[in-house]
C-alpha cells in the first residue's frame, strides 16, 4: 500500500486538536463500538455457528478477516468493553495533566464509575472484567463476561492513574479487591521460589501466554507503592521474573511459553505491553534488576517492529498488515523516551495521522498491502490512539525548555 508523505509536524496543539476530535466522535456514541473478536454478539451467526470449537472459530475469524466491517449487516450490536473504557480514561487523565482543565478529569471519572458498574458477575474472589462477547480462541472458549487477567489489569491501570489524579481511595480499593481475583482465580501454570506464572482467564488451560503475568505483576508493584502495603511485593518480583527471563538472547519475547503453543511469534502491541509493564514495575517498585532487559527489549523493539516511515510492523518477520493498535502501542512506549529517541514517537504519529486518521474523529483499523481496512473498531482504534497521543501530548510538554541529547536513531 502506497503510504503518504505528508505528515505535518506533531506538535502538543497538533495533538491536542485531534484528540478533541476523536473524543467527540468517540463520544457522540457513548463509548460504545465494535470489537475485533465480536463475531458471535450476532444473532444469526450465534443462532447457526454457536455450538462447538471449530463453528465458533469460523464465525469469530470471519467476520474479523472480511476486508470491510461486515458487523452492522449481521446485527452485531455496538457494546462498552471495559479494557477500552479504561483506555480512554487514561488519556483523560493525560489530557488533564496537559492542559490543566477540569472536564477531562470530570469525564474520566465518569469513565471509572460506568468500569465500576461493569464488573463481571459471578462468584469470583475480587472485582474484575471481560469482555462483552463470547470469545472462542484456539486453546478456550469463554462466554461473554468471563473475566480474564489482561482486560482487568488495564483496568486496574485506570483505577491507579484515577487514585494517583483524585487520592479517592475507593479506587486503589478497587485494585486491591481485583488482586484476589488474580491470585485467588486466575489457574496458577508454574510456581517457584523465584517465578510464578498465572493463566490467562479462570478457565481450564495450559497456555502460558507472555503478557499475563507481567501485567498483573506491574499492578501488584504499583498497588503495593501507592498502598504502602508490602504483602504483594514479593509477589510481583516473582511475576515479573518469570517474564523478564523468558527474553531471548536477541531481546525479544515470544507470545507463549513454549513458543510452539501459539502461531503469535515476536509481535507488535504485545512487545509493547511487556515493555510498558517492566517499566512501570520497575519505577514502582525500584527494583532494576531487568534494567538490561528492559533495554535490551526497547532497542529490539525499535528496530525490528517498526519500518523507517513510522509505521508499524505486524511481526517481526512479517511487515503487513500495519495494524492501528501496533502505532498505538508504539508511541504510547516511546513516548517515555523522547530523550533517547526524540523523534521516534513523533514519526509514529506521524505515520499514523497522514495514513490512518479520517478528521472526522476516528482512526481506521489496518493498512494493508492491497488496501486499507477504513472501519473503527472502537476501543482497537480510537481508545488505544487517544491514549497514545495524550502521552505523546504529555511528554512532549514535559520535555519544553529541557535540552535533549543527540538524536538516537533506531
Amino acid at each position: 500500500m502506497t503510504q503518504k508523505s505528508d505528515a505535518q509536524p506533531v506538535t502538543v496543539e497538533s495533538l491536542h486538536s485531534v484528540l478533541e476530535q476523536v473524543y467527540a466522535w468517540s463520544r457522540e456514541r457513548e463509548y460504545r463500538g465494535h470489537d475485533k473478536h465480536d463475531g458471535l454478539n450476532s444473532p444469526v451467526l450465534r443462532a447457526l455457528l454457536g455450538r462447538g470449537r471449530w463453528p465458533r472459530l469460523i464465525a469469530i475469524q470471519g467476520v474479523m478477516r472480511m476486508p470491510f466491517n461486515v458487523r452492522p449487516l449481521l446485527g452485531i450490536p455496538r457494546t462498552y468493553n471495559p479494557k477500552g473504557l479504561s483506555l480512554f480514561a487514561r488519556g483523560l487523565f493525560n489530557l488533564h495533566l496537559t492542559g490543566g482543565r477540569q472536564e477531562p478529569l470530570d469525564e474520566a471519572v465518569g469513565l471509572l464509575s460506568l468500569l465500576n458498574e461493569m464488573r463481571s458477575p459471578g462468584q469470583w474472589h475480587g472485582a474484575c472484567w471481560g469482555y462483552q462477547y463470547d470469545w472462542q480462541d484456539a486453546g478456550f472458549f469463554a462466554p461473554a463476561n468471563t473475566p480474564n487477567a489482561v482486560v482487568t489489569s488495564f483496568v486496574c491501570e485506570a483505577f491507579l492513574e484515577g487514585y494517583r489524579r483524585t487520592g479517592r481511595s475507593a479506587y486503589l480499593e478497587t485494585v486491591g479487591s481485583a488482586i484476589e481475583f488474580f491470585l485467588r482465580d486466575l489457574t496458577v501454570l508454574k510456581d517457584t521460589e523465584e517465578e510464578l506464572c498465572l493463566g490467562y482467564m479462570p478457565v481450564p488451560m495450559t497456555m502460558r501466554v507472555m503478557d499475563v503475568s507481567i501485567l498483573i505483576g506491574a499492578v501488584l508493584s504499583q498497588y503495593s507503592a501507592l498502598s504502602g502495603n508490602n504483602r504483594y511485593s514479593a509477589i510481583a518480583t516473582n511475576l515479573v521474573a518469570y517474564v523478564a527471563r523468558q527474553q531471548t538472547r536477541y531481546g525479544a519475547w515470544w507470545y507463549t511459553d513454549p513458543p510452539g503453543d501459539s502461531h503469535i511469534r515476536h509481535d507488535n502491541y504485545h512487545t509493547g505491553f511487556i515493555l510498558d509493564a517492566l517499566h512501570r514495575h520497575m519505577a514502582a517498585s525500584g527494583d532494576r534488576s531487568h534494567q538490561g532487559r528492559y533495554e535490551t527489549g526497547l532497542r529490539f523493539y525499535a528496530e525490528k517492529l517498526f519500518n523507517a516511515d513510522g509505521s508499524p510492523r505486524w511481526m517481526s518477520d512479517a511487515d503487513y498488515p500495519h495494524d492501528i493498535h501496533g502505532a498505538a502501542q508504539g508511541i504510547l512506549t516511546f513516548s517515555r523516551h523522547l530523550e533517547e529517541w526524540p523523534e521516534f514517537a513523533p514519526r509514529i504519529a506521524g505515520w499514523s495521522l497522514a495514513n490512518m486518521y479520517d478528521p472526522e474523529g476516528r482512526f481506521y483499523y489496518q493498512d494493508r498491502r492491497w488496501g486499507r481496512k477504513k472501519f473503527t473498531l472502537l476501543r482497537w482504534c480510537n481508545g488505544w490512539m487517544a491514549l497514545a497521543l495524550s502521552a505523546l501530548a504529555l511528554g512532549l510538554k514535559e520535555s519544553t525548555g529541557r535540552g535533549l541529547p543527540q538524536r538516537r536513531t533506531a
